[in-house]
């Protein structure tokens, strides 16, 4: 069913407490300490979780700030490219050549590939379950960042935006984030992909299939006890869609968590001085404990 601008406007009023709001479920206590500890260790942290069936938000820490969210900005660009593929399915084949300028390091396999061209559904495929930067710059190249912006706005987004392409390195010019967020936004966000809500629910469909490849399992999903490289399908009871963002002092989660008793929506979000092995260890098990509380909730 497509978004009715009533519903846009709920969403964008739709604020709670600084920490835990009313309607908050005290199994969530653990990792509300957990993110409060980080918070006066000196990072900032948000966070935010709803249920998926009632909509009723069950963990919220400032989850209206705009945090930077690294890669979790590539959501908007698989949204834009299934869009596409949905009004012309040929378009999933299309060749795409990758080039120079395209050219990036760290996340992805692509670039450790023989190959100089894929398929486009192909470099989505890479892009979710991999984060791939160099299939992502290829895709942005071919479907135009504007077009993305005005996918995003069109889903009532403010305060959500991949910003630029991936870069080894950002100058005074360049966008001084790939992606930014908020846990308000994210959480929506990925509630309607889960009901079929974005676009079209064959767009959300492969956007949710392209996302059920992640196999970062890093953070928040650490605490589920899934296999990171076979998720797609129920285990114990739990199935798991989520999307990862990780920059130097940023580390970003958004998920759908699905178990026997609920499904939540989650989305944590840090940002800190990444000065110490010890100070991001701290940080990746204070969003695991989050995730143990999800766990709990659901299962």
């Amino acid at each position: 069913m497509p978004i009715q601008e009533s519903e846009r406007r709920t969403r964008r009023s739709a604020r709670r407490g600084r920490h835990r709001g009313a309607d908050s479920n005290e199994n969530f206590s653990r990792g509300f300490a957990a993110l409060g500890k980080l918070a006066l260790d000196g990072v900032q942290v948000s966070a935010r979780a709803t249920d998926l069936t009632t909509g009723a938000v069950v963990f919220s820490v400032d989850d209206h700030v705009v945090m930077p969210t690294a890669s979790i900005g590539k959501v908007l660009l698989l949204i834009e490219v299934a869009a596409r593929m949905q009004a012309d399915p040929v378009s999933a084949l299309n060749l795409l050549e990758r080039s120079p300028e395209d050219a990036v390091t760290d996340a992805g396999i692509w670039q450790h590939l023989r190959a100089p061209q894929l398929p486009v559904a192909d470099l989505a495929a890479l892009v979710g379950a991999t984060n791939d930067n160099l299939a992502t710059n290829v895709l942005l190249r071919q479907v135009g960042l504007e077009a993305v912006s005005r996918r995003t706005q069109s889903l009532g987004l403010t305060r959500t935006a991949l910003l630029d392409l991936v870069r080894e390195h950002r100058g005074p010019d360049d966008a001084p984030q790939l992606s930014v967020g908020s846990a308000n936004e994210l959480t929506w966000l990925f509630s309607a992909l889960a009901r079929g809500e974005i676009v079209n629910a064959e767009t959300s469909r492969r956007v949710v299939s392209w996302l059920s490849l992640n196999a970062d399992l890093s953070m928040v999903a650490s605490a589920f006890g899934l296999d990171p490289l076979a998720h797609r399908s129920a285990d114990h009871g739990i199935m798991l869609m989520n999307k990862t963002g990780t920059e130097p002092g940023v580390h970003s989660e958004v998920g759908v968590l699905r178990g026997p008793r609920a499904g939540v929506a989650y989305s944590v979000s840090t940002y800190f001085d990444d000065a110490t092995l010890e100070g991001r260890l701290g940080v990746l098990e204070g969003m695991r404990v989050v995730g143990l509380d999800l766990l709990e909730y659901v299962h």
